[in-house]
């Protein structure tokens, strides 16, 4: 490396780390580095002489130099720091210019005439073709916030990557072209697959709106659902106290016939007979009450093609269909899911109906546990009123005897 270029090197190291703003996350020295090794490349691919080379990279460590004095107009900047360097160290007039206007071709937009500048373009996009594209663009967009310049959503940013890949930017030399624009293609498809699959994802998220606006409403839906499964819930404790009452009964008649009825043959125990028949006659009411409490309805099973045209049959009730071929009923369901108001029409039906066999139970059991007490009670007053008689009569009997 010619002693210059060294210099160069020293030069814009110490400055872009003592003076540069920490906010440059992207135009830093890493950047310049990355620069000077793109232009060293594209250079051992050239024709260009000795004296340009050193030029070229001399414009390679100086073009961001600028950045120290601020963002604006920061070629020009570069270009005087660059012209004070280079005059301290004694280089000729001819090649500070040559080195400024090589700088100057940096700037966004320029359009390169000569090779060295095709040169320092190309290195200066080099990144665009690199696996580190993907961190150093993203540096760049926490830059341009940081230094409130520009605030880019990762979408916003990803647009304006595909538009500068697609319609600004190019590599000029034949180096790049041959080797970079692969590479180059490469993280551009990078960018239009997320571009499609954020596009998707929202196309999803439109119909998935859609169809929610046009499904039943969640209020309806959670109505429906909570009040069936209070319906349920209730159904199954009335048919538990029919079963309680069933078993109660079942071994107050088991207790009645094993150890009453067979005392009733004496004459002695004539006064039991009312007491257990009152005792017995309740528990056997109480046990059919609970009976017909659980008793299930029988029905018919059938429906027509003019029932579920009409909307007459409510298709959510197996009682309606269990006599029906399945080609049937999947017809009937395929009309049901059809239209809106009959499957509410079909869900209000079913809840209805259910009421109706709710109310017919627990009327059933409250009669059945009221007779159940009535019958306990008027069987222990009867118990108690025939041992009371039969001691008085066996009282009197004493007297007389």
């Amino acid at each position: 490396m010619p002693d210059i270029v060294q210099k160069a090197k020293d030069f814009v190291s110490g400055l872009l780390k003592k003076e540069l703003d920490p906010n440059f996350l992207y135009h830093n020295l890493r950047h310049t580095q990355r620069v000077v090794k793109s232009t060293q490349e594209l250079l051992s691919h050239s024709t260009v002489g000795d004296t340009e080379k050193e030029r070229i990279l001399l414009a390679a460590w100086l073009h961001d130099t600028g950045y120290t004095k601020g963002v604006n107009d920061h070629e020009a900047q570069s270009c005087a720091i660059a012209r004070e360097f280079l005059a301290n160290e004694g280089y000729n007039e001819d090649g500070v210019k040559a080195v400024n206007d090589l700088i100057m071709a940096t700037k966004r937009y320029h359009e390169p005439k000569t090779l060295p500048e095709k040169i320092i373009r190309d290195a200066d996009a080099s990144h665009f073709a690199q696996n580190s594209y993907w961190e150093t663009s993203e540096y760049l967009r926490e830059e341009l916030a940081l230094l409130g310049i520009a605030n880019y959503t990762p979408k916003e940013w990803r647009d304006t990557n595909i538009k500068m890949f697609r319609n600004e930017h190019q590599y000029y030399t034949d180096h790049a072209l041959a080797n970079w624009t692969d590479a180059k293609e490469k993280n551009l498809k990078k960018l239009l697959k997320e571009k499609k699959v954020e596009k998707d994802i929202a196309k999803k998220e439109a119909l998935k709106a859609k169809y929610k606006s046009e499904s039943p409403d969640r209020g309806i839906q959670t109505l429906f659902r909570v009040t069936l499964k209070n319906h349920i819930t209730l159904s199954d404790i009335a048919d538990t106290k029919a079963n309680i009452l069933l078993s109660v009964n079942a071994i107050i008649i088991s207790v009645a016939l094993s150890n009453l009825l067979p005392k009733l043959d004496n004459p002695s125990n004539s006064y039991l007979i009312y007491p257990t028949a009152i005792f017995v006659i309740f528990s056997v009411i109480s046990m059919i009450l609970a009976v017909l409490a659980t008793r299930p309805n029988v029905t018919s099973g059938k429906f027509t093609k003019a029932d579920v045209a009409q909307q007459k049959v409510n298709l959510l009730f197996f009682g309606n269909f269990h006599q029906m071929s399945l080609k049937e009923y999947e017809w009937a369901i395929q009309e049901l899911v059809k239209d809106k108001d009959y499957i509410y029409s079909s869900l209000t039906k079913d809840l209805y109906f259910l009421g109706l066999v709710l109310n017919r139970k627990y009327n059933i059991l409250r009669w059945t546990y009221t007779i159940f007490i009535i019958g306990i009670i008027i069987s222990v007053l009867a118990f108690g009123i025939s041992f009371h008689l039969e001691e008085v009569a066996k009282a009197k009997l004493n007297q007389v005897g």
